[in-house]
């Protein structure tokens, strides 16, 4: 049961901080960015937030726009979400899709062989 509940929570948290981060002002904060997957503790006092970007060039500069603006993605999210604890935000890089589009990249390129 807490285990259905934990991962609802995190859906919510995901959600809302895909909204939020349009909203954040920080130059460094643009182009297209994913928030993958957000693993939060049983406590709710920390939640892991997984981001992907996609201009890999500028990915540096949004993780660290994105780690100054934690604590007003924090507050938007406790105003949101009505928790009663709100989760300290920790942003950490996700290259999965880019494992993902590299993997489907060599079996293409095994099909093209193959003819």
């Amino acid at each position: 049961m807490a285990r259905n509940r934990m991962g609802r929570i995190n859906e919510e948290i995901q959600r809302e901080l895909s909204s939020l981060i349009r909203t954040v002002k920080d130059p460094r904060v643009t182009g297209m960015i994913s928030v993958t997957r957000v693993d939060t503790t049983a406590d709710l006092k920390y939640a892991k937030v997984y981001i992907s970007v996609l201009d890999k060039t500028a990915a540096k500069a949004v993780m660290g726009g994105l780690r100054s603006a934690s604590g007003y993605l924090r507050r938007e999210l406790g105003q949101a979400l009505r928790l009663r604890a709100v989760p300290e935000l920790e942003f950490i890089r996700d290259d999965s899709i880019d494992k993902g589009a590299r993997i489907l990249e060599l079996l293409r390129g095994l099909e093209k062989k193959e003819e």
